[in-house]
């Protein structure tokens, strides 16, 4: 029988140095920023992390077909930790499920960058 536990020497199953040095939401709540450890900033957009949301029930919705286009509308309601590698959300529309790990976080910024840059728009 194989040992599948860590040992405490180990160390933690993910990169704590992925972290962003500060996390706020913004006052209109329709933007989290994210400050990284290379001085680099990142603001998302409520609507943007709702929709990356990968929680199981957003799996099952877009394998359902039922996911929304489109959350335009929706406003950030809360942001919790979890652990050292993650954060949770609570949107306005309820939903709440989502956990956005800090690698995930970065993924999701880089991509809205892009797009922006791409489309000409800014955040």
């Amino acid at each position: 029988m194989s040992d599948l536990t860590q040992s405490a020497g180990d160390g933690p199953p993910f990169d704590p140095s992925a972290a962003p040095e500060t996390v706020v939401l913004k006052a209109d709540r329709l933007r989290l920023g994210l400050a990284w450890h290379n001085g680099e900033t990142s603001e998302i957009q409520a609507g943007h992390l709702r929709a990356k949301c990968r929680c199981a029930w957003c799996t099952r919705a877009r394998i359902d077909g039922s996911f929304a286009a489109s959350f335009d509308d929706v406003a950030i309601d809360r942001v919790a930790p979890v652990g050292d590698y993650a954060i949770n959300i609570t949107f306005s529309d309820g939903h709440a499920r989502g956990i956005y790990p800090w690698t995930y976080l970065r993924t999701i910024a880089q991509a809205q960058e892009l797009t922006e840059e791409h489309d000409g728009s800014s955040a």
